[in-house]
């Protein structure tokens, strides 16, 4: 690997502990740790993968990913929550709220110790967690408070609220990640007025009215989703109720806004049924979409909602971008098979398939060389594993465990990385031990790695009915023509004894001639 590349680490909880695992490539097929077992109940990364935040019943520890040394520990009595902000400068806590004067939600920062900002929150939901909301390089942060969202100087929070946005109603928001210059807001259908998303500019000094907003009834949630950029958003509408009585699960809606107000609709979507999956690329130029009812279609389009390339259908229900842009998967996993498809976005072909059953979590590794796939618990509670894919789809490494909580690649930037063909020739290089020494896999993989050189090539055989798979060979042999070696083995095998019964026969015959006298309905052998 090029020495400006940074090496890939996976974390692994299990019920003893959280380990730190040198990522791929293996030595001898068997990861090499890197930090032994720690004792805890949850571990997270920050989202530049610079920091590492570790709950358990002695308190929080934040370990700095390089040295894995500790920074500090926080001795935060009953904490139901814990997360760190994008870039691992602060910690935000929720302790159990006693009484409402007692303030609950405290950010902490995590080199100096102290309590930077604290706050009163009643209760803890998904779309109320994290209390203060980071965009991706901290310069900018938010929070969700009634018929309100306030702005806050992420650089400077001793400034308290630099900015209030009134929005009667609202119930949900997200901050662009990068830059942080915009915040999309939810608000609820009530009284007969229909539910609508809005977009707000983030500046202190600008405006508080929405540069952009859609709304659109039949509505419960939204799920919110801000391109590399932060110049497109897209919003999943989801109903409780399908009136159109086609989906038990109800309906859903993708909507697309930007920024800029040039667009404002419905994703032009070809097939009806629900939106399992919606994801950006990194680039933030193209998004991919997994829809309709099974087997669902898979599509990617531009920043004008321009179909770009049809991914074909199946039993399909999540779609991943390689860091880098170039490759996608597409699988299916929860209550499907686990079958995925490994497409190469840059040359629009597909590179390979393959399963990967009762996978629970799945993601590409910082460099877009490989895939990993995980099996945990509390959700299976049998068959916990990890399966690492190359990026055409052949398995690299699998490892099963009695139990197995978590499984993450630490965060990296995909830009400190090179191209996949830069690291495919530099890893082709690298020797492992002593020079001639290569790295081996299991047989399972290498055998997988034969079958699947190049998957893309071997197309399928058309469907042939058991009464047909001797045709060939009955054909040959009725009206002449064909080899024995076209044969099939119970047609050589009649063929050799229908020779050995003429030869006997003719050997019978030579042996002592008989004469046969054919009356009509009788035969007659003379004496």
């Amino acid at each position: 690997m090029a020495s400006s590349s940074p090496l890939l680490e996976i974390s692994v909880r299990e019920p003893d502990g959280l380990s730190i695992w040198n990522g791929p490539p293996f030595n001898n097929s068997i990861p090499s740790i890197k930090l032994d077992k720690i004792a805890c109940s949850s571990a997270s990364f920050c989202e530049n993968g610079i920091r590492l935040m570790i709950k358990s019943d002695s308190g929080i520890c934040v370990y700095d990913t390089t040295s894995f040394q500790q920074i500090r520990n926080f001795d935060v009595v009953h904490t139901l929550a814990a997360t760190l902000s994008p870039c691992g400068t602060f910690l935000q806590t929720f302790q159990k709220p006693v009484s409402p004067q007692e303030k609950n939600v405290t950010l902490w920062n995590v080199e100096s110790g102290d309590a930077v900002y604290q706050l009163f929150q009643k209760n803890m939901t998904k779309t109320t967690w994290p209390s203060i909301r980071f965009s991706s390089d901290e310069a900018v942060a938010c929070r969700l408070a009634t018929n309100e969202v306030q702005i806050f100087d992420a650089t400077d929070l001793t400034k308290g609220i630099v900015k209030r946005v009134r929005v009667p109603g609202i119930a949900g928001l997200e901050i662009s990640k990068r830059p942080g210059s915009h915040v999309a807001a939810f608000v609820p259908e009530s009284k007969g007025m229909p539910a609508s998303v809005q977009i707000f500019t983030c500046g202190k000094d600008t405006q508080s009215e929405p540069v952009a907003r859609r709304s659109f009834f039949r509505c419960s949630t939204v799920q919110l989703n801000w391109n590399h950029g932060s110049t497109g958003l897209l919003v999943l509408v989801q109903a409780d109720v399908d009136k159109t009585n086609q989906s038990y699960y109800g309906e859903t809606k993708l909507n697309y806004l930007t920024t800029d107000g040039t667009h404002d609709g419905l994703v032009p979507l070809r097939k009806d049924g629900p939106v399992h999956d919606v994801r950006w690329s990194f680039s933030g130029k193209e998004f991919a979409v997994v829809y309709g009812f099974m087997p669902a279609m898979a599509t990617v389009f531009d920043k004008k909602c321009n179909p770009l390339l049809e991914l074909g259908t199946g039993p399909y229900n999540t779609i991943r971008w390689n860091p880098k842009g170039k490759f996608l998967c597409l699988a299916g996993f929860g209550n499907l098979p686990g079958d995925m498809a490994f497409w190469d976005y840059v040359e629009k072909k597909k590179l390979g398939t393959t399963k990967a059953e009762w996978s629970v979590t799945s993601e590409w590794s910082p460099d877009g060389r490989y895939f990993l796939t995980a099996t945990t618990a509390p959700r299976m509670q049998v068959d916990n594993g990890i399966k690492i894919f190359h990026h055409n789809g052949s398995i690299y490494f699998k490892k099963m465990f009695d139990k197995l909580y978590q499984v993450d690649w630490k965060p990296e930037s995909p830009d400190r990385f090179g191209e996949i063909a830069d690291l495919v020739e530099s890893m082709d290089s690298l020797k492992v031990g002593e020079a001639g020494t290569q790295v081996k896999g299991p047989k399972s993989s290498q055998t997988s790695m034969k079958s699947t050189t190049n998957p893309a090539a071997q197309k399928p055989a058309a469907y042939r009915p058991p009464h047909a798979k001797n045709a060939a060979a009955v054909q040959a042999e009725l009206f002449g023509g064909g080899q024995s070696a076209e044969l099939s083995k119970n047609a050589l095998k009649n063929k050799k004894k229908r020779e050995k019964q003429r030869e006997k026969k003719a050997a019978e015959a030579g042996g002592n001639p008989k004469l046969y006298v054919v009356e009509i309905g009788k035969l007659q052998e003379p004496g």
